[in-house]
């Protein structure tokens, strides 16, 4: 079994953020950091190679990024939590890619893989905390033609067939598809593991394959900001907080707290 991680450097979400005048998040900070949802995506990953190894078949867990020089220390952290191999594309055309152009670009890293061996699982986060547009998954789906499991709870895997849960506002829903299929996965599927020193320091000596977008075959002038279907038109930083209300409990403060929700109309 080949199973697919993407993950995405993203700046670190306690970090101060902003979006520079090209309309793009600001990534040179040198703060960034692999995004937290991804690594749920390489903890479901893990877990069903492991069990693929324990039913005595074979199996590979993949890291696969897109991004600037930065980026590569996403995949390094996949290597480091027990992930196979990593791959990078790494090319200056693909920088200001939105949605589309990003799922276009991991889209055709997937099926470049595939041409060496075939492809069973692909896994993403549910989001990346930078956008949080959650729509990365279904688009790259929706490119490779494979069924889409999204928003996962619990993954399962069982005779060639991916079983999920996934919990809505009033029903939990299962879902099941025959691979290959593309999965995402929430934050409560798992509990990403630590990695531990060894695989800290196997993952250093590991190689990171990178591709540029002409090994992909795909066309610069689709994606990167030449290919944008999106753009930002204004940004402004979050205003500061107003100043605090403080209401000391004298026997009325319930009344008093009921009073101010109904007087800024937030009940």
């Amino acid at each position: 079994m080949r199973i697919v991680v993407c993950v995405k450097h993203v700046p670190d979400i306690q970090s101060a953020r902003s979006i520079g005048p090209d309309g793009r998040v600001v990534r040179d900070g040198g703060d960034g950091t692999i995004n937290e949802l991804d690594e749920n995506a390489l903890e479901a990953a893990l877990v069903l190679a492991e069990q693929v190894r324990d039913g005595g078949g074979d199996a590979e867990v993949v890291a696969l990024t897109m991004g600037p020089a930065d980026a590569q220390d996403a995949v390094r952290r996949g290597l480091q939590l027990g992930a196979d191999t990593a791959v990078h594309v790494l090319d200056d055309a693909a920088a200001g890619s939105d949605v589309f152009g990003t799922a276009t670009v991991l889209a055709a890293a997937v099926r470049h893989l595939a041409a060496t061996a075939p492809v069973d699982v692909v896994l993403t986060g549910m989001a990346g905390l930078d956008g949080l547009t959650s729509l990365v998954p279904a688009a790259l789906a929706d490119l490779l033609d494979l069924p889409q499991l999204t928003l996962a709870d619990e993954v399962t895997l069982a005779d060639g067939v991916v079983t999920i849960r996934r919990e809505l506002d009033r029903t939990t829903e299962v879902l099941r598809a025959p691979l290959p299929v593309l999965v995402s996965v929430t934050d409560r599927a798992n509990e990403p593991r630590y990695p531990h020193f060894k695989g800290i320091m196997a993952a250093r000596k590991k190689p990171v394959a990178e591709l540029t977008l002409a090994d992909l075959g795909v066309d610069p002038a689709t994606v990167g900001a030449a290919g944008a279907r999106t753009a930002v038109l204004d940004a402004a930083p979050r205003p500061p907080r107003a100043e605090r209300v403080l209401i000391s409990d004298e026997g009325d403060a319930g009344l008093r707290l009921a009073a101010y929700l109904v007087d800024h109309r937030l009940v």
